[in-house]
């Protein structure tokens, strides 16, 4: 373990905490720049190993990702400053914009703004989804049982983000230890229950709790699985926001630094406030602390694991069908003619010009609050 200074890690994370724009795909590229190329602390071998390591964890993986590089700097401590610096300076900006977009008596050219951001957020859930498919497709092999396993699994998992909501989380549990049987038959698949699926009894502070716990440990395959959970739990639910606002949270994920997963901070906010947000990230990001600072080595066992990796097989294909399903639920709350057509410019901007997401985001949301002004 290369012993590195904590003032340098706090300082390194917290630069890539505050440019850290576009998700998971820019953020492995600034620690890959950062630990491989510039400083030299880990090798090419040991950055790809971390990257297929925190791929089979639940949980936001580029920011597993940056806990587990400074962990290898600086043990426990080094996770600790790390993670907290990679995710703080998003946090602060994604709750000052909360408190903005969801204050009583929010500007015009804001809601405007929000509108437009949050039409062009189910063409960034189509976006996503497209992105996941190469890399879950090689993951399944040649066989055609694999291939047709496959589909059904993108299929069933499209279907539940779509009509189940909570029910999403069994949905994906299933696929998955559907494949460890298929693949690893001399095992026995664990079962794992789906209490995490349920609905907490009770509302305030420790409804987002529950909502943060299950955001923070079962997004598999991305911020965007998590996401008709989380709209069922915030809008149906309890009723924190209605659909236009958790759009507008989605897209708030979506344009700030950071993972996309502090979305649920918006949530937060919107159920209790700024406790509520804080409560929430916390939440949210504790299994990720948990599982690199007390797994440690035994982490890259997981890469020679028969059954963490048919795990991920199903469960990822799955995920990668729910990420796509939740384009619907997200086009239902828009409410607006002009918002369609900005849904259908970020489409063709992210599908077929292959454009960035934050500029998608950043235009329609320009967009948004110019025809707010002007009507």
């Amino acid at each position: 373990m290369n012993r590195v200074g904590l003032a340098t890690i706090a300082r390194e994370w917290g630069r890539l905490g505050c440019i850290g724009f576009g998700g998971p795909p820019a953020h492995i590229a600034l620690l890959r720049d950062l630990c491989v190329h510039r400083r030299k602390w880990l090798s090419e071998k040991e950055f790809e190993d971390g990257i297929a390591v925190t791929n089979l964890l639940p949980g936001p993986a580029s920011t597993q990702l940056a806990i587990l590089c400074a962990w290898r700097l600086r043990g426990a401590g080094g996770a600790l400053v790390g993670g907290f610096c990679f995710i703080v300076p998003g946090l602060v900006l994604i709750l000052a914009l909360a408190a903005l977009f969801l204050s009583a008596h929010p500007p015009l050219w804001v809601l405007g703004a929000a509108a437009g951001a949050g039409a062009a957020v189910p063409a960034v859930a189509a976006h996503a989804a497209w992105g996941l498919i190469p890399g879950s497709w090689k993951r399944v092999g040649a066989g055609r049982s694999a291939r047709i396993r496959w589909c059904g699994y993108v299929l069933v998992g499209a279907v539940a983000a779509a009509v189940t909501g909570p029910w999403l989380v069994v949905v994906l549990v299933v696929a998955g230890l559907v494949e460890v049987a298929v693949r690893v038959p001399s095992g026995r698949a664990q079962a794992v229950l789906p209490v995490l699926a349920l609905p907490a009894a009770v509302g305030g502070l420790p409804a987002v709790a529950w909502v943060a716990a299950k955001v923070g440990a079962l997004s598999y395959g991305g911020g965007f699985v998590i996401i008709p959970m989380m709209q069922h739990d915030a809008v149906t639910t309890y009723g924190w926001m209605t659909d236009a606002q958790f759009l507008d949270a989605v897209a708030l994920g979506q344009i700030t630094p950071g993972p996309v997963v502090q979305t649920v901070a918006v949530v937060g906010y919107a159920a209790a406030g700024l406790g509520g947000g804080l409560l929430a990230a916390f939440v949210a990001f504790a299994p990720s602390f948990a599982m690199i600072i007390l797994g440690g080595p035994r982490l890259e066992r997981l890469r020679d694991n028969a059954k963490a990796q048919a795990f991920l097989t199903g469960a990822g294909a799955a995920a990668i069908g729910a990420i796509a399903g939740t384009t619907l639920p997200l086009t239902a709350a828009l409410h607006t003619p002009w918002q369609y057509g900005l849904l259908a410019a970020a489409a063709l901007w992210l599908l077929a010009l292959r454009r960035g997401v934050v500029t998608a985001l950043v235009g329609a949301g320009v967009i948004g609050a110019l025809i707010t002004l002007a009507g």
